[in-house]
């Protein structure tokens, strides 16, 4: 099987009810040449999937290792898809600097994730120190080892690449740039999975419909995370239709 085209957009600590409205005005713009994931809030994933908007799925943006129990204000992955959701972001930046997490936690969220029927959505990424250091590669290999755990198929997987110094800061890196860690990524994964060939990889950091296009074109990009830009279906759209067609 070919990598899935996956545009998913993440609202972070953003959005109402108010702003469901945007998946009616978004539905009409999806096909059935790429898979859309909206990943709002917590509070907001059972509503926007009792929506049922074809094409459109919702997905959370952490959860716990553990299934239940003493964990104030945490959310099992189990209660993700009660809730509706179908996908969840794992290992974000914001997560690993705020929050302090390691790859061993967003390993074990991700085994947990799995055992619930969740899609994962890997994040991993350089920091501007990084990648100036030249330390890129290894780093992007690193967290993978230590994030993506055994259990992962490209079923059930999605690898996202968000350079940390490109997020929301509207600048991204080279083509080239992003071409040589996604082959990083591809090759890595191709050698410790059976089907690592087709887990699909996404690409974050400032996407918008301005260079989604170009980015898209990039050997092994099959899709994107998306922050700002998925807030609003005017700006991502155009995001989509540029997945689709390419």
């Amino acid at each position: 099987m070919a990598p899935r085209k996956i545009a998913a957009g993440n609202w972070k600590m953003n959005g109402d009810l108010a702003a469901l409205a945007q998946l009616d005005a978004l539905a009409g713009s999806v096909d059935g040449n790429c898979q859309v994931v909206i990943c709002p809030p917590a509070l907001l994933i059972h509503p926007m999937s009792s929506k049922s908007l074809p094409g459109i799925q919702v997905g959370g943006q952490d959860c716990h290792a553990k299934a239940s129990g003493a964990h104030t204000g945490d959310l099992a992955a189990a209660q993700l898809r009660d809730a509706g959701a179908t996908h969840v972001i794992l290992g974000h930046s914001e997560r690993r600097a705020d929050h302090a997490e390691t790859d061993a936690n967003v390993s074990a969220k991700a085994v947990a994730a799995h055992q619930a029927g969740l899609v994962t959505i890997i994040c991993v990424g350089e920091t501007e120190g990084q990648r100036d250091g030249g330390d890129t590669l290894q780093v992007i290999s690193q967290q993978l080892a230590g994030s993506v755990p055994d259990c992962a198929t490209a079923e059930n997987t999605v690898i996202a690449y968000e350079p940390v110094w490109a997020i929301g800061t509207g600048r991204t890196p080279t083509d080239d740039q992003i071409a040589e860690v996604h082959a990083r990524i591809r090759a890595d994964l191709s050698e410790r999975f059976a089907n690592g060939a087709d887990m699909a990889l996404l690409y974050g950091g400032s996407v918008k419909a301005g260079n989604a296009v170009q980015i898209f074109a990039i050997t092994d990009v099959n899709g994107a995370l998306v922050g700002g830009a998925s807030l609003k279906a005017e700006d991502f759209a155009p995001i989509v239709a540029a997945l689709a067609a390419a």
